[in-house]
């Protein structure tokens, strides 16, 4: 199943929950947080202008993201949880 988001829709598949903390204590799957980055997997066409053309999106297929704890919609895509947010709940974009 192949899904392809609309207007300025971006979907995203999150990183993994950290289950390490950085001094070596293993987290209960209770006590971890949500994760808040996540990779392109794939973008809409963009937001549709006033004057009929669209605003290419700022981020494309495979960039590393931030986006708010509570943004988007989960979705499930073979057995995987994907998010599908707005463009406009990105908060930034990861440089490798």
């Amino acid at each position: 199943m192949a899904v392809k988001p609309l207007e300025d829709r971006i979907l995203i598949k999150p990183l993994e929950r950290e289950t390490k903390t950085a001094s070596g204590i293993f987290l209960p799957e209770s006590a971890s947080e949500k994760p808040m980055q996540g990779k392109v997997v794939a973008t809409g066409p963009g937001k549709l202008l006033d004057g009929g053309e669209r605003a290419k999106p700022a981020v494309k297929k495979g960039d590393l993201v931030v986006f708010g704890k509570y943004s988007g919609t989960e979705i499930e895509i073979k057995g995987e949880t994907h998010l599908i947010v707005r463009e406009s709940e990105l908060l930034g974009l990861i440089n490798r």
